[in-house]
């Protein structure tokens, strides 16, 4: 399910980055007070979301990428129940969750999932310093990669009707 990149593999979709500075807004609580919001930053570990023609072809400035989080974390923290990771996530019928399987080789991964309701946008030259910093710890390859894209593209591509259809008796 995963590789591990050289140093100087182009950055793709799929990569799967440590320590990957995000920003947010920081809006406290109900009601939001827009004019009294602050900025938050922090690290996570993502994997890149954007298509790896669009990179190659140095068409993206900025990149999408993903959260993702140990799977164990989730449940520990109440997000998710064990059971519904077990029977349902890792079959990916979880509007968006996306299952990644535990690694062992080329390089030790917990089993994960990719919220992608979660996504950042991030400087291309933030995640090639990320790059240049060892940080890439692996990346997604195919058809998973390709999987991934398609779960994503589903998650977002939904028409929602006004109404439900009228059926006949």
């Amino acid at each position: 399910m995963f590789a591990t990149s050289a140093a100087q593999a182009a950055l793709t979709q799929g990569d799967l980055f440590d320590n990957c500075p995000l920003v947010g807004l920081n809006v406290g609580t109900e009601p939001v007070d827009l004019t009294n919001t602050t900025v938050k930053w922090w690290t996570a570990r993502v994997i890149v979301l954007s298509q790896a023609c669009d990179l190659a072809q140095a068409k993206a400035d900025r990149v999408l990428v993903a959260r993702v989080h140990q799977a164990e974390q989730l449940v520990d923290q109440g997000i998710l129940k064990a059971a519904t990771i077990r029977d349902q996530v890792r079959r990916h019928q979880v509007f968006g969750w996306y299952f990644l399987a535990a690694s062992t080789a080329p390089v030790d991964l917990p089993e994960a999932l990719v919220d992608l309701r979660d996504i950042h946008s991030v400087p291309r030259a933030v995640l090639e310093a990320l790059i240049a910093q060892g940080q890439r710890v692996a990346t997604l390859v195919s058809p998973y990669r390709e999987h991934l894209a398609q779960h994503f593209a589903v998650t977002y591509m939904r028409v929602a009707l006004p109404e439900p259809y009228a059926t006949q008796p």
